[in-house]
């Protein structure tokens, strides 16, 4: 019984295949060696060709860069002269008056790619001249960005800001044109001419104050011509006071500041405006001379104007001083004669 039992037992045993060690070396030599599949092999040359593309885009793009440099310096230097000759001849031509063409050689100038600061000035210039308030306004604008500290360029915005009526913006600008003119002066502006703009400005804003003390540091300056204007316009801020002593005698200074000029006023034009300049201001003298109950010094006055009326042939200012010199004899008392004694 006992015997039966272990045969059985053998016979289910499983038996385990022989293998021999030469077997298990050859087998871990075969997962040792790498295997290349045909879609590895085309990665490799897929990225292979994209940088040969990549390299040879870069070559060609650096040759191509050279020459568009050396093409651009010959262009500039032609367009720079180009732009030079169109920028001469714009000036010229405002100078002269030619508006429209001017307008036209400046913009050919800034077109040209090599636009200056001085070309908008120029060409804001000429559109403030044409009534183009607009294109004066944007070409000022650009000039500034390009130089913050231009003095023209804040002094002609300050005239167009004026016509705009935009006092409070002309005086900003005038303000800044005084400011930049003293630390980088130009040869275009004088302080002169600086301080009687912005007197004019304090005037039309009715600030008397401030017109009287800018008007009066113009005519200190020593550089320029002095214009009767300014002492004419000063007398207009002594009137707005009450101070008609002073009024009187600034419109007298400019009479006398027109006579020494109009000798030299080159022609007939000049010479007729200064003037009926001073035949204004012998009539508004007259006026406060009235105020003042000085009847016949505005007599005079009166008169003074007349005489320039008649050279000036303007027969209804004739006919006007005439009736107001004939008003102020009536008012004045004549001498009475001594009756005549018969011996």
């Amino acid at each position: 019984m006992k015997k039966t039992t272990n045969k059985k037992a053998k016979t289910q045993t499983k038996v385990r295949p022989v293998v021999s060690r030469a077997t298990i070396k050859e087998a871990k030599a075969n997962r040792a060696k790498p295997c290349f599949s045909p879609w590895s092999l085309s990665i490799y040359i897929y990225w292979f060709i994209i940088l040969f593309f990549i390299a040879a885009t870069f070559y060609i793009l650096g040759r191509s860069h050279n020459n568009a440099t050396v093409k651009d310096i010959q262009i500039t230097e032609e367009i720079l002269m180009q732009a030079n000759d169109y920028y001469e001849s714009g000036k010229t031509k405002l100078l002269a008056g030619n508006i429209d063409e001017a307008v036209a050689d400046l913009t050919a100038a800034i077109d040209a790619g090599v636009a200056t600061v001085d070309s908008y000035i120029l060409r804001g210039e000429a559109y403030l001249q044409s009534g183009d308030y607009r294109n004066a306004m944007d070409d000022f604008n650009t000039a500034l960005d390009k130089d913050p500290a231009n003095a023209v360029a804040y002094y002609d915005r300050s005239l167009l800001n004026t016509r705009l009526e935009d006092y409070a913006a002309a005086m900003n600008d005038i303000n800044n044109a005084m400011a930049s003119n003293v630390t980088r002066p130009s040869q275009f502006l004088q302080m002169r001419d600086l301080y009687a703009k912005r007197g004019q400005l304090n005037l039309w804003m009715k600030n008397w104050e401030g017109a009287i003390a800018d008007y009066t540091n113009s005519l200190a300056r020593p550089e320029g011509a002095i214009s009767p204007s300014v002492y004419a316009e000063r007398a207009e801020a002594y009137t707005a006071i009450g101070d008609y002593a002073s009024a009187i005698n600034d419109y007298s200074t400019a009479v006398r500041v027109i006579s020494e000029q109009i000798q030299g006023a080159p022609t007939i034009e000049e010479r007729e405006a200064l003037s009926s300049n001073a035949m204004s201001y012998f009539e508004k003298s007259a006026a406060l001379n009235l105020k003042q109950g000085n009847v016949e010094m505005a007599r005079v006055d009166l008169e003074s104007a007349y005489t320039i009326a008649v050279a000036l042939n303007d027969a209804e200012t004739i006919e006007r001083l005439q009736g107001l010199i004939n008003g102020l004899k009536e008012t004045v008392p004549q001498p009475v004669s001594e009756p005549v004694v018969a011996e």
